[in-house]
């Protein structure tokens, strides 16, 4: 008996290891308990990091966040703000001794506040119905300037006559006549511009510096603290002319604005390089195609001398950061599904740091990052893989290292799917297209699958080799999924983007159906169980893709252009996509508007088909989906149509919206699967 109870012990030891070791699939609801990182802001001397932490409330349906701060070591991980709020936008002061963040804590009202990091109190700064925006400190950290809406009074002129008193009428006629008169995700605009201002780090009045009828982008302190740069459209053809926006020059003790460049096409993101006597910004000069190269130029502080630095790098530059001796420039760019980081000097010369920058959301897999630099060149950046959502990741020219694991807690007893990239040639052409196939936590290639195509929306973007909840809970479902980057998609240069200019949705259809006929081949697809969805593009190309053929068992078209000359008039960015996309309204060339519209092919269509998008969606209006609904009643196809309540052309403002799209597809295809 003397042996019995160490063996006991040992053999409930290892029954209790069995038990931890066993891993479920991902469940919908595991969607509120996931986790990721945003915004990370090393300190001027490398030795800290604050970063955004982003998560979930159940209760109350929120997307919440606080501050977290870790020692570049990976050590001293700690939060800096708690509670079921929003807190983000953290700023470090140039001394690295305090922070600004914005936070709605106190009340509804998103307020600027000011922390001491070593002590982590903090109070708020300002009070102002609307919330500033992008925050910068002067440089001897006495000031913060930043951007915020102004309103601006607007009276109707259409008048009614008195109304009798105790009369109970209705609200009176709303008069508008903007170009652009509603914003996806905001809805419609009050009369007013986004304005500049300082503040005292003391508090008190933010002090209004701009007066005038146009919104002033995010400012950038002169090396002196005397003026302000800022990007902005000041030309009276803006409304026509909405990419034409130059770099300006503020100066604080007279109020003078001087344009510093001047060239048509989109001027914006001026940063002072560190000795004062540079400034870079990106731009391009406008050719009117649907996707162009955003370069990296350099002038001299008083506009003199532009030059662009990388006109021979065939990738759009962004999140520009000098580094610390002058000399070049830290930018972030994708490439074949990466988000990659490099530097960049003033010869052009180019390398790469990193290409483990990882995404910002947990919906579908696009390409998205951030990234900060340190006085000393080190950086800190969202690192996310296809197998766990942005962590905080930092690094130098030398190595770079992950500091964070926010979704171990779950991750760790769940199976994911496995993502595996792929290249195909396009059967139009032989475009190689690049993809990702993924496959069930459970997967046994002996087996035969179904399939979901998932397209990305855009078109000008891209998927990539990031996490997506949506794609693993389609796998968690027993599918094979397939996404991938047809031609249009951006990180290819601006040829490949460039091949659905003014012809698209068109031979994108080829490049998809080709990366179905690929993944067939491996041999373990059901060919009787193949699905298509996809959202904003990847719905206007699902749309198409069933007008065209009848492969499918069943399709779901979300947020889509079902019309294109019904969606050019109402959606919220009329003069661009007019103009960029067609080349001419849509009177003055209908052939091209309708022979490019999902609808003109709803007579070919026999897949039954569903119509989802969000009730309040400016970019791609919800009558988009309610045309494609009708005419396929009318020609007896199997519909149905989801509306989600509330949501923008961002259907998941609330995690419930992404947990209710995604059920909503899964129920669309399992019902029509053998």
């Amino acid at each position: 008996m003397k042996n019995f109870i160490p063996v006991l012990f040992l053999f409930l030891i290892t029954f209790q290891n069995s038990i931890s070791q066993v891993k479920t699939n991902l469940e919908l609801l595991d969607i509120f308990n996931m986790e990721y990182v945003s915004d990370p802001q090393i300190s001027p001397d490398g030795k800290q990091i604050i970063y955004v932490r982003n998560f979930k409330d159940i209760m109350t349906d929120r997307n919440l966040s606080n501050l977290w701060i870790i020692n570049s070591d990976g050590s001293g991980n700690h939060a800096l703000t708690t509670g079921n709020q929003n807190d983000n936008s953290p700023v470090w002061s140039h001394d690295g001794t305090k922070i600004v963040y914005k936070s709605n804590k106190d009340d509804d009202k998103t307020k600027l506040y000011l922390m001491d990091v070593d002590t982590g109190k903090s109070y708020a700064l300002t009070n102002t119905k609307y919330a500033p925006g992008s925050v910068v400190w002067s440089h001897d950290d006495k000031m913060l300037a930043f951007s915020m809406f102004v309103p601006e009074s607007k009276s109707s002129p259409v008048k009614l006559p008195g109304k009798p008193e105790g009369a109970n009428w209705n609200a009176p006629p709303i008069y508008i006549d903007n170009m652009v008169y509603r914003r996806d995700g905001s809805g419609y605009v009050n009369p007013g511009h986004s304005q500049l201002f300082t503040l005292p780090i003391q508090g008190g009045t933010p002090r209004q510096l701009s007066f005038d009828h146009f919104n002033h982008g995010a400012p950038e302190w002169s090396a002196d603290d005397t003026k302000l740069l800022f990007s902005a459209n000041f030309h009276e053809e803006k409304d026509q002319e909405p990419q034409d926006s130059e770099i300006y020059q503020l100066d604080l003790n007279t109020g003078d604005i001087s344009a510093l460049t001047d060239r048509y096409g989109p001027d914006r993101s001026p940063r002072i390089s560190p000795d004062g006597k540079h400034i870079a910004y990106t731009g391009y000069d406008d050719r009117y195609l649907g996707y162009q190269l955003s370069q990296l130029y350099v002038m001299d502080a008083n506009g003199n001398n532009s030059k662009c630095i990388s006109t021979d790098f065939d990738r759009s530059i962004s999140n520009i950061h000098w580094d610390s001796k002058g000399k070049g420039l830290f930018f972030q760019f994708n490439e074949e599904g990466k988000t990659k980081l490099a530097h960049i000097n003033l010869e052009g010369d180019i390398k790469v740091l990193t290409d483990n920058l990882g995404g910002l959301s947990l919906g579908r897999p696009y390409n998205a990052a951030d990234f900060s630099v340190s006085d000393k060149d080190s950086f800190a950046f969202t690192l996310g893989t296809t197998e766990h959502p942005a962590d905080l990741g930092v690094g130098d020219s030398k190595s770079t290292k992950r500091l964070t694991h926010v979704n171990d807690d779950l991750l760790e007893y769940k199976s994911i799917a496995k993502v595996e990239e792929i290249w195909w040639e396009s059967s139009y052409d032989g475009q190689k297209i690049q993809g990702w196939m993924v496959t069930p936590p459970d997967f046994d290639p002996n087996k035969k699958y179904p399939l979901i195509l998932e397209i990305h929306g855009g078109p000008f973007a891209s998927y990539g080799s990031v996490y997506s909840a949506e794609i693993q809970a389609f796998a968690a479902a027993g599918y094979v999924v397939l996404y991938s980057n047809p031609r249009g998609s951006t990180g290819y240069g601006e040829d490949f983007g460039n091949l659905i200019h003014h012809n698209y949705p068109n031979n994108d259809y080829d490049d998809l159906m080709s990366g179905v006929d690929a993944v067939i081949e491996k041999g373990f697809i059901d060919t009787d169980n193949l699905f298509v969805t996809g959202g904003s593009g990847g719905g206007v190309l699902t749309a198409w893709i069933v007008g065209k053929t009848d492969r499918f068992k069943a399709a779901v078209v979300a947020k889509p252009v079902i019309n294109w000359y019904s969606f050019v008039l109402y959606a919220d960015n009329p003069q661009f996509f007019s103009k960029y996309w067609f080349g001419k309204k849509p009177w003055e060339d209908p052939e091209s508007y309708l022979k490019r519209s999902p609808l003109s092919y709803v007579g070919n269509v026999t897949t039954p088909t569903m119509l989802l998008t969000g009730e309040e969606d400016f970019r791609t209006p919800i009558p988009e989906s309610e045309q494609f609904y009708a005419a396929l009643k009318l020609e007896g196809v199997e519909t149905a149509m989801v509306r989600i309540p509330g949501a923008s052309h961002g259907i998941a403002n609330r995690p419930s919206n992404l947990i209710g799209k995604i059920s909503s597809i899964l129920y669309w295809f399992d019902k029509y699967k053998d």
